[in-house]
């Protein structure tokens, strides 16, 4: 009992749990899942919908944070990658056309790997800051994503589209399907082959990894690289459920709740080892904790308040060292008795 209490998904888990079972208090028929015209509903599915492009994005910026590094620009990306894919299907003569749509979204996603590879060189082949070099994307990738919409709010009427965010397959919404088969295939290249261990290596010492042979550039190169592939997918997603492009608002800050749900997940900041499963926990969590605050009615000017509050509690029950002053007794050393008067006592 004592080594699971001690297992780092515990406390994710566990604050999950308490976060859903919050929400039996203010929605009906919360944890019910009911089958409609061949489709699965429920609230539990919509969570897990809805945080599908935040799974999808924190699982890129894992393999970051693993390398030490960060990436600031994701939400910048996610904009770019809706904006694209938008603009090129409202310009079809029949948005409905699959090899058009197929077209648009192969487009947006070469660009957002060609963004995260350039996030890539300038922290790997250059030499900035993780931080200063995603940095300039973010700020210059929101204005190119207006530049692209024109600053105007982009909307398409497109099935195939529809279907990427919106949409339903094998009675689960397709959003889910796409999360289950990014997160699959990242796990078993992290997981089953020694791209991991480059990853964590690198993230340890990446000077002692390059002497010991491996190509710290590369890696850095390719976990950014990855980072921008599943910002773009996320990209997809966002605009495809709404059926529009807004450059402006479309993945703002979601880069922050990126960072939180992998430190939350159990990966540290400081880069070496990752946990896929743990940021997955964390992302469903932030979610999670989304829905709650919709359903107890807590004001919208104080909704971010509210959630900052939640989850520096959320972060202070995790924390190993927090938990040791508050919750755990110390044992008082016993106070060792002087020898002269053990030994009056034994005469005694």
């Amino acid at each position: 009992m004592r080594g699971f209490l001690k297992h780092r998904l515990f406390w994710p888990l566990l604050i999950l749990v308490a976060l859903l079972a919050l929400n039996l208090f203010f929605t009906d028929n919360f944890f019910k899942v009911q089958m409609k015209d061949g489709h699965l509903y429920g609230s539990l599915i919509d969570i897990v919908r809805f945080g599908a492009p935040l799974i999808l994005v924190s699982l890129g910026m894992t393999l970051v944070i693993a390398t030490s590094g960060i990436d600031l620009s994701v939400g910048s990306v996610v904009a770019i990658a809706g904006a694209l894919a938008c603009l090129r299907i409202s310009d079809l003569s029949d948005q409905n056309s699959v090899t058009g749509v197929l077209g648009a979204v192969g487009l947006a996603l070469v660009l957002s790997v060609v963004l995260g590879a350039w996030n890539g060189f300038l922290v790997a082949g250059i030499g900035i800051q993780p931080i200063i070099a995603t940095l300039i994307l973010m700020v210059a990738g929101r204005g190119l994503a207006q530049l692209i919409t024109d600053g105007q709010i982009t909307t398409v009427n497109s099935s195939p589209y529809k279907l990427i965010g919106g949409g339903y397959w094998l009675t689960l919404p397709f959003g889910i399907i796409i999360v289950a088969v990014v997160l699959a295939l990242t796990a078993f290249l992290t997981r089953r082959l020694a791209l991991g261990l480059l990853i964590e290596s690198v993230g340890g010492n990446a000077e002692a990894s390059r002497l010991a042979g491996i190509s710290a550039r590369g890696v850095l190169i390719m976990v950014y690289t990855f980072c921008g592939l599943c910002a773009g997918i996320a990209g997809l997603m966002i605009s495809s459920n709404v059926s529009s492009a807004d450059g402006n608002n479309a993945g703002l800050w979601i880069e922050l709740d990126a960072i939180l749900a992998v430190v939350i997940g159990g990966t540290s900041l400081a880069g070496g080892r990752f946990s896929l499963s743990g940021t997955v926990l964390g992302a469903l969590i932030i979610q999670t904790l989304t829905t709650t605050i919709y359903s107890i009615g807590v004001p919208p000017e104080t909704t971010l308040l509210f959630k900052a509050l939640v989850v520096t509690v959320v972060c202070l029950i995790q924390s190993p060292a927090f938990r040791a002053k508050v919750f755990q007794r110390r044992m008082r050393p016993v106070e060792a008795r002087p020898a002269t008067e053990e030994k009056v006592r034994v005469s005694a």
